[in-house]
């Protein structure tokens, strides 16, 4: 079964993000202040998220490349370890093929020095 931790977090992040600006709106509007401090506020909230997500978005881009790169690493080790198997179940065929030409070979000389 596959893990979905991914999509998990990525859906409450985004469900979490979306219920701070909900809040933060509605405390804005409701607060007892001029349009002007609140516009400000607004502009101030939205700097901050901002950059709350662009440090999320470099975060689960590191996370991605982290995991890119063990899985290339690992793919190429499995590579490595397939090709290894290969060449010696081929040294083993071709000892036993040459076994069983001396053997073949061993029976001939055999049956020509009986005749």
């Amino acid at each position: 079964m596959a893990n979905n931790n991914g999509g998990e977090f990525g859906a409450f992040f985004t469900g979490f993000l979306m219920g701070g600006l909900v809040g933060a709106a509605a405390a804005l509007l409701m607060a007892p202040q001029s349009g002007e401090e609140t516009r400000e506020q607004i502009r101030e909230q939205s700097v901050a998220l901002r950059s709350q997500a662009e440090d999320t978005l470099a975060e689960a881009r590191a996370k991605v490349e982290a995991v890119a790169a063990d899985i290339k690493r690992r793919a190429e080790e499995t590579q490595r370890r397939s090709q290894q198997v290969l060449e010696e179940a081929q040294e083993q065929m071709e000892k036993a093929v040459e076994e069983t030409r001396q053997a073949a070979q061993d029976v001939q000389e055999e049956a020509k020095a009986q005749t």
